[in-house]
């Protein structure tokens, strides 16, 4: 008798243990990229990051999920949208997207650590319009 109210109630707390344990919030993506020291420009490193894997196939294009990173609106849609916290850089929404901190990694290709170095470093230069 005593073996049919044990049995059921250590089923319930080992099941309740696995459901607690297994529990995933979010994934957090550590970000290994060499710092960068020289200056890093909108222009010629972001630009060309975004041109090459956000706004291609309508993702982050005009017209298409925001922010619109087409090189015409990009530092405008960033700007507008707060994407960028030059006082706290790590904490930048972009940064945070790019990283997988904040969602699926941005390009949903994956983490690129050179890209994530990049757009770090140009947010702690002041996110420059340069």
């Amino acid at each position: 008798m005593l073996h049919n109210k044990i049995l059921p109630g250590f089923l319930a707390g080992f099941t309740m243990l696995l459901l607690m344990g297994c529990y995933k919030d979010k994934t957090v993506l550590f970000d290994t990229g060499e710092e960068i020291t020289r200056p890093v420009s909108f222009t010629s490193d972001i630009i060309p990051i975004f041109d090459k894997s956000c706004n291609i196939s309508g993702c982050h294009a005009a017209g298409g999920i925001k922010p619109d990173l087409s090189a015409t609106n990009a530092f405008a849609s960033l700007t507008v949208g707060n994407y960028f916290n030059t006082a706290v850089p790590q904490t930048s929404e972009l940064y945070l997207w790019m990283t997988g901190k904040k969602g699926t990694p941005m390009p949903t290709t994956g983490v690129n650590k050179d890209y994530n170095a990049l757009v770090l470093a140009w947010i702690k230069q002041g996110a420059e319009n340069n």
